[in-house]
């Protein structure tokens, strides 16, 4: 070409075709060389020779010479059509040549039978050299296989073995590519893993070339290489005067036939003796025209009609849509919707989302100004423009600029299309390096070949510098980071790396982590936390390190301290010095923050005490210092009242809905307690409520349980702190003394920040009911209660127990309440200063009326499950019998007694009875 005046070269790629531009710019400088693409366009306006991919090639200007490369791919079912309508038309003034495959030479003679045919053999000798391993592969070796996650495997494996790899594949930008083959032409790296794009007369130093496999997918279906295919990647290796071998890669289960090898290193090919072919002018009248004559038969022997290729298909796709066919009013406007169907898929996203795309363009393309709007190119490259991920969206990004840069070089689609290539241009660039850099960051890691290369005995010796952000470097080789005493690889190493990453770390870090567990054991308390690790659980920490998990032991007091796999793998003494300063550390916590624990344990060894005391106190040790009244129910019930004073005396308080010790509220119990039952039900630590809280409207308790362990109650959807609660149900018997209707004053609750519904909540579980007024008092209410039998049963509260109708509630005893609203006091001064609201003189007490009905007496668990009545219980409780006019059922009595007769002064045993049931005398 460059000994003509002007010249014009046709290549199969816009990679090829790029690197004979550079060629081309060196011999006749840069203003007389073109090079068009789809996606690049480089014209200079005194240009005499162009390079182009076919499809792009200018064949109505005048050159005087015109060239096609690789014609055999005439033959290829998606592309053919093109290179058949080159070879019949494009033509040079002065000189026409059709490079290809001696396989051309049946169907050239057919269709150009004047025509002369030149063969030019190879210089070198190309062999076969059968299957290797890949670890066992010269160097200067391309490994070509047919899909990406073959691309990757291969060279993430070289990467970890030889320390890196040159990636070239037919999607890369041509900046990138360049960029990658410079590695391997420079030696940076000795072996290039590509697609089937290097057969294409991609001129590179390989002395072998190693198939990964030998089928592929083209498009429709999986199949085997034919033996042309072959010998077109397999011919990289060797080129001009030096040999070249070829083979597989051992393991991958392909091997070459003997018929293909002899065929290979012979170059004998079988003849194409068809083309395929398509209408290159079709008629414009409509669109229905317009694919008829896409569709339309070759008249000529040796071509065959082209299968359905992607830009028809789009364009049947646009005939069915309301949206574009209304946009058509003239056979410029089918000739423009053509255009526009055969914008390429560079996406590759199928021929269904394609062609919505180019639907999307049309309606700028088909109507108005009949251009894309410049607001809407700039927003689509704008969105484009980011070097952040990983190879493929990097890879897809470039990809989708392809596209808007494939627009702007469609001089009439955009009102500026110059700029807008410029700008397409830049931003392909940029992707282009940072795509670059992520392969070479994937897939050359000079970390690797360091650590590879380094003699054994020598690797221990190499320098080590953990720098202050815990980034661990050997030799100026940045390896992982060092989290307490976990290593963790660099997240930029492959899963290949890992092993080889952690072998180096063990070897180069054992002394610093001795040290560091030397430091651990000396540690000052204060450098110790207890916090939920990364799943949650209760862990040990030291200075922010994870030291190692509390799990169950011996007792909820005696947890079992395990520490991480990281301390675990510690030899020897490190090992041992952690374990045992974290273990008397957590003794040391345990009796500061649940000494209330430790003192009922105490009190329970206690020879001295009363029986049924130490069994209360083991009891509620066990369930870490608080628990609901109805779990203790039983062994209150058997608790002298002589022995009360020593209860109380060993700190139990013993409240109306809660038995707790009085230490067992404060910040830091809960804190151990929660991490301590998680620990032995091996589950995550609950989120606890900030330790200034007296009232929660919502938090995230996953039941009452862990509520309890919190400190809180429970009171319909809100939580109050236990001793708070205890204090409004004490305020709520002041108020009532002797009576069982009574009013009450809830500025206390109010200034909790309870709710109506809460309120009414927790006076419920204490045993109160609103009532509507106040009764008038008797002459002898005040001397109810005070005969009340002392063994009455303890109080079930209902939010932890199905609690029984009003009307058959056992009320508690009147001096268990009074008791359980007394010892509230032994915590004003534990806990948090009193909360308490001061009502102006001037402003009206507002009361708030409630009737007292005691609380129900537990019941057993089998009978808790009968409660509901049966069936003939209800039809008997329900049904009218005959003779019984008043519609009473027959059996038990109601229960509420007789009311006496208005004369009739009631006695004071009908009152204290009176008082048990809630009923008004």
């Amino acid at each position: 070409m460059c000994a003509h005046s002007s010249g014009m070269i046709g290549f199969p790629l816009r990679l090829l075709a790029r690197e004979i531009y550079d060629r081309v710019v060196a011999i006749k400088g840069v203003q007389n060389v073109a090079l068009i693409t789809g996606e690049e366009r480089i014209e200079p306006p005194q240009a005499r020779w162009y390079c182009c991919t076919v499809e792009s090639m200018p064949i109505q200007k005048d050159f005087a010479f015109v060239a096609i490369d690789e014609a055999q791919l005439g033959a290829d079912p998606e592309r053919g059509h093109i290179f058949t309508d080159r070879i019949l038309h494009a033509r040079g003034r002065e000189e026409t040549m059709i490079l290809g495959s001696e396989s051309l030479r049946p169907i050239i003679r057919s269709l150009l039978p004047d025509a002369e045919i030149i063969s030019r053999p190879r210089f070198s000798t190309l062999s076969y050299a059968g299957a290797k391993k890949l670890s066992r592969l010269p160097k200067r070796s391309a490994i070509v296989a047919f899909s990406i996650e073959q691309v990757y495997a291969v060279a993430e494996t070289l990467r970890r073995m030889r320390g890196g790899a040159a990636v070239v594949m037919g999607a890369l930008s041509p900046r990138t590519r360049n960029a990658q083959v410079a590695m391997f032409q420079s030696g940076e790296v000795d072996y290039l893993v590509a697609t089937d794009a290097i057969g294409m007369g991609l001129n590179l130093d390989v002395a072998h070339v190693a198939f990964v496999s030998l089928s592929k997918f083209d498009g429709s279906r999986r199949r085997r290489l034919t033996v042309a295919e072959m010998a077109q990647i397999a011919g990289r290796a060797g080129r001009h005067q030096r040999d070249g071998t070829f083979g597989t890669l051992a393991g991958e289960g392909s091997e070459f036939m003997p018929e293909e090898v002899l065929a290979i290193e012979g170059h004998s090919f079988p003849r194409l003796d068809w083309l395929y072919w398509r209408e290159a002018k079709p008629r414009f009248n409509d669109i229905a025209t317009l694919i008829a004559d896409l569709e339309k038969k070759p008249h000529r022997a040796g071509l065959l009609p082209a299968p359905k290729v992607i830009d028809l298909l789009v364009l049947k796709r646009l005939a069915e849509m309301p949206d574009v066919n209304m946009l058509i009013r003239h056979p410029v406007d089918v000739a423009r919707l053509w255009e526009v169907a055969c914008l390429p898929d560079f996406r590759q996203m199928g021929e269904e989302h394609h062609s919505r795309f180019v639907a999307s363009l049309w309606q700028y393309l088909g109507q108005n100004e009949r251009v894309i709007p410049q607001g809407v190119y700039a927003s689509e490259l704008a969105r484009l423009d980011n070097i952040q991920g990983d190879v493929d969206t990097l890879s897809a990004r470039i990809a989708a600029v392809r596209t808007w840069t494939y627009i702007a070089h469609r001089s009439d689609w955009l009102a500026n299309p110059p700029a807008m290539a410029e700008r397409a241009r830049a931003l392909e660039e940029k992707l282009s390096d940072a795509l670059h850099d992520a392969l070479r960051q994937r897939f050359v890691d000079k970390r690797t070949s360091m650590l590879l290369r380094k003699n054994a005995t020598d690797v221990g010796l190499l320098p080590v510098e953990i720098q202050p952000d815990n980034r661990v470097l050997v030799d100026g080789e940045d390896i992982g980071t060092l989290h307490g005493f976990a290593f963790r690889v660099d997240p930029a190493a492959k899963a290949g790396d890992r092993k080889l990453l952690l072998a180096a770390a063990e070897r180069h870090l054992a002394a610093h982590l001795r040290k560091k567990a030397k430091d651990v054991s000396m540690a000052e308390d204060n450098e110790f936390s207890l916090t939920a690790d990364g799943e949650g659980k209760p862990a040990i920490f030291w200075k922010g390190d994870l030291l190692g998990a509390l799990t169950k032991g011996r007792t909820l007091l005696q947890p079992a301290f395990t520490p991480v796999k990281a301390v675990a793998g510690l030899e020897g003494d490190a090992l041992r010095e952690i374990t045992t300063r974290a273990e008397a550390w957590i003794e040391s916590q345990l009796a500061k923050a649940m000494g209330g624990i430790v003192g009922l344990l105490e009190l329970a060894q206690q020879p001295d005490v009363d029986g049924n005391v130490r069994a209360l106190a083991v009891r509620l040790a066990d369930e870490g210092g608080i628990a609901g009244r109805h779990y203790l129910a039983d062994a209150i019930a058997a608790l002298p009242k002589e022995a009360r004073g020593a209860a109380r005396k060993g700190g139990i308080v013993f409240g109306a809905l809660d038995i707790y010790h009085h230490a067992a509220l404060k910040p830091a119990a809960a804190k151990w307690r929660a991490a301590l039952f998680a620990a032995r039900d091996n589950r995550a630590m609950p989120e606890l409520p900030p330790e200034s809280a007296v009232h929660l409207k919502a938090w995230p308790f996953a039941n009452a349980a862990e509520a309890r362990n919190a400190g809180y109650r429970r009171i319909g959807d809100e939580y109050v702190r236990i001793d708070l609660a205890e204090r409004v149900i004490k305020k709520a018997h002041e108020a009532r003394g002797k009576g069982n209707v009574f009013g009450m004053d809830m500025a206390f609750a109010t200034s909790l920040g309870i709710s109506e519904a809460g309120l009414k909540a927790l006076m419920r579980d204490a045993g109160f009911r609103p009532a509507d007024t106040l009764p008038e008092p008797t002459a002898d209410a005040e001397q109810i209660v005070t005969d009340i039998a002392e063994d009455q049963t303890v109080p079930v509260p209902p939010a932890e127990q199905n609690v029984a109708d009003e009307d058959t509630a056992e009320p508690v005893a009147e001096e268990e309440v009074a008791v359980a609203a007394d010892a509230v006091t032994h915590l004003e001064s534990e806990v948090a200063p009193p909360v308490a609201v001061a009502a102006p003189e001037s402003q009206a007490v507002t009361l708030t009326h409630w009737r007292w009905v005691g609380l129900p007496k537990p019941r057993p668990p089998e009978q808790r499950q009968q409660r509901a009545p049966s069936h003939q219980q209800k039809t008997h409780a329900t049904s009218k019998p005959q003779g019984n006019p008043q519609g009473k059922p027959h059996g038990k009595a109601d229960r509420a007694p007789a009311a006496p007769k208005p004369n009739a002064q009631p006695s004071s045993l009908a009152l204290q009875l009176a008082a048990l049931k809630g009923l008004k005398l």
